[in-house]
């Protein structure tokens, strides 16, 4: 049994997890950094203590600073738990995604409702019967509502309109799709598609801690754009690094409440 309670009552603080294209919070006015460890090893890199706009948070990048953790390496046991225990109860996870539905077009920004999971022999859940005794936690609402209107808020005071709802489908990586898998997707309700939204929401739930993600459409998904167009690594770059200068300008105008 560990040690470490999990507290779901406290106010806490608020949490940034970066994804591709996220990977500094060079905005972040920094106060300290540090190395933690968990009962499940070392998060994927340090955490970055600071204050945005006089608020206090925490960045940490779930690839590393450098982005050499693949998606199905990511240790989110470990990055949830570090977060959880500095105190975090409120995370914003920003994550690229390719845009599968017609109204997510490269370069927008979505706040997703729901999730499909497709991945695989990932660490998902600190309840396993070993660590910590068996739950069944509710994941109806994978997304923390009231986080997600205060990112739509967020979006609407910085200027940007944000997409309010999705389904985020949840694949292996790190390769991308197969038009065929997109199309599997697109008929199971699926309008965007990622790789590390999973198990990081559910694992956020067990924790307690409020959760919505800011997701980046950085390109069509495979064979939106056409069979014969293959998705350009390049031109996914340029449009996250465009996109990024909103995510952070968005993040700067968040005012998170407390409670779910």
């Amino acid at each position: 049994m560990l040690s470490h309670k999990i507290n779901r009552t406290d106010n806490g603080m608020l949490g940034i997890i970066g994804g591709s294209g996220f990977d500094r919070f060079d905005e972040l006015k920094i106060n300290r950094r540090l190395e933690c460890a968990t009962p499940y090893g070392a998060p994927s890199a340090p955490l970055v203590f600071g204050k945005l706009r006089g608020r206090e948070m925490v960045f940490l990048p779930r690839h590393a600073t450098d982005h050499s953790i693949a998606p199905h390496r990511i240790n989110y046991r470990a990055n949830l738990w570090a977060l959880h225990a500095q105190g975090v109860r409120h995370i914003i996870a920003i994550s690229t995604v390719g845009g599968i539905s017609a109204a997510m077009v490269a370069g927008g920004l979505v706040v997703p409702d729901q999730i499909i999971d497709y991945t695989h022999g990932r660490e998902g859940t600190f309840f396993d019967g070993v660590d910590l005794p068996l739950q069944h936690i509710d994941f109806t609402r994978p997304f923390c509502t009231g986080l997600r209107q205060q990112l739509l808020k967020a979006g609407s005071v910085a200027g940007f309109e944000l997409l309010d709802g999705a389904t985020y489908g949840a694949t292996q990586g790190p390769r991308l799709e197969t038009a065929a898998e997109i199309n599997r997707l697109e008929r199971d309700g699926s309008h965007i598609v990622g790789m590390t939204g999973m198990p990081e929401a559910v694992l956020a739930r067990e924790l307690g801690i409020c959760y919505a993600m800011l997701a980046v459409v950085v390109n069509p998904a495979a064979g939106r754009a056409g069979l014969a167009k293959e998705i350009s690594l390049t031109e996914i770059q340029t449009v996250a690094e465009t996109a990024m200068q909103k995510v952070r300008q968005v993040i700067g105008a968040l005012e998170v409440n407390h409670g779910h």
